[in-house]
């Protein structure tokens, strides 16, 4: 594996990198944006929203869907304007967060289930969790129309889908582990499954690559794991600060995208530009959505 280095410094907090037309994209939530960066590290902001942007992805048309995290509903970009495409508060529990666009256009959205932010504050996390009933992800049709796709969920949190389209991986981040789901012709889910244990680590933004290993960001550590189906880790990618989410991108998807951040409450990471994007080259190139 080839050098660490940084590509894009001086984010608020980087989530959901998504490769798309020859740049990574990403949302910089305490910006209120959606931004660009090339492989030269040049970055754009592209949309200036007035509420925390999280999960990215594409329908098969090109429009943009946009993840509005506190108003707990998904955007989309029409005729060069940003309109409502769902309002998801009848299931999200709390701030929506990262998303997964499938091949038809069916959104994927997970949510917090709970005041994270508080928790941490007040130190009651671990009492928070184990109380937790779990969070219900939404699926959202092309048609704007929302159905609970999954219920129970840990804090579902990054979603890949396999190139076939027929199995989903979610990331529950406060069980440790990958779950996996059969896709019906329909975009319900059934069969779930525990893909990955991952002990002691916690995921966050996952992707996927062509043997059918994901690449796991670690938010409570300074990594970037790969994992295969059963829980073994096969690689890890020492990063600069915690890392919260990962993208396999360029010309040949080899290239391994992390972006970190020094704080992750935003109290903090509201009035500080730790935030980096980091790249290092693979062998194994990146497959399936996003």
């Amino acid at each position: 594996m080839s050098t660490v280095r940084v590509l894009a410094s001086g984010l608020h907090f980087g989530e959901a990198p998504r490769w798309h037309d020859g740049v990574l994209w990403f949302s910089d939530f305490f910006d209120y944006a959606v931004k660009t960066v090339d492989l030269d590290g040049h970055v754009e902001v592209k949309l200036a929203l007035p509420d925390r942007p999280s999960g990215l992805g594409w329908m098969p048309d090109g429009r943009m869907l946009i993840v509005s995290m506190t108003a707990r509903s998904v955007l989309r970009v029409e005729g060069g304007k940003v309109v409502l495409h769902a309002d998801l508060s009848s299931i999200a529990t709390f701030h929506c967060n990262d998303m997964v666009v499938d091949s038809v256009g069916r959104a994927y959205v997970g949510n917090f289930g709970f005041d994270l932010d508080t928790a941490e504050i007040n130190g009651t996390l671990d009492e928070v969790v184990a109380a937790h009933q779990g969070a219900t992800m939404a699926r959202v049709d092309p048609d704007g129309s929302i159905h609970a796709a999954a219920d129970g969920l840990m804090f579902p949190n990054g979603a890949v889908i396999a190139p076939d389209g027929r199995t989903m991986i979610v990331a529950e981040s406060f069980a440790n582990r990958l779950t996996a789901f059969d896709i019906a012709g329909d975009g319900t889910l059934s069969n779930r499954r525990v893909w990955a244990d991952l002990g002691k680590r916690v995921p966050d933004g996952i992707c996927l690559d062509a043997d059918g290993a994901i690449w796991v960001a670690n938010p409570v550590s300074p990594e970037c794991f790969r994992v295969v189906e059963g829980g073994e880790v096969v690689d890890v990618v020492e990063t600069d600060h915690r890392c919260f989410a990962c993208m396999l991108g360029g010309p040949d998807r080899r290239t391994l995208f992390m972006l970190t951040s020094q704080f992750s409450l935003a109290v903090e990471a509201s009035v500080r530009r730790t935030g980096n994007v980091l790249i290092t080259e693979v062998e194994t190139p990146g497959a399936g959505l996003p």
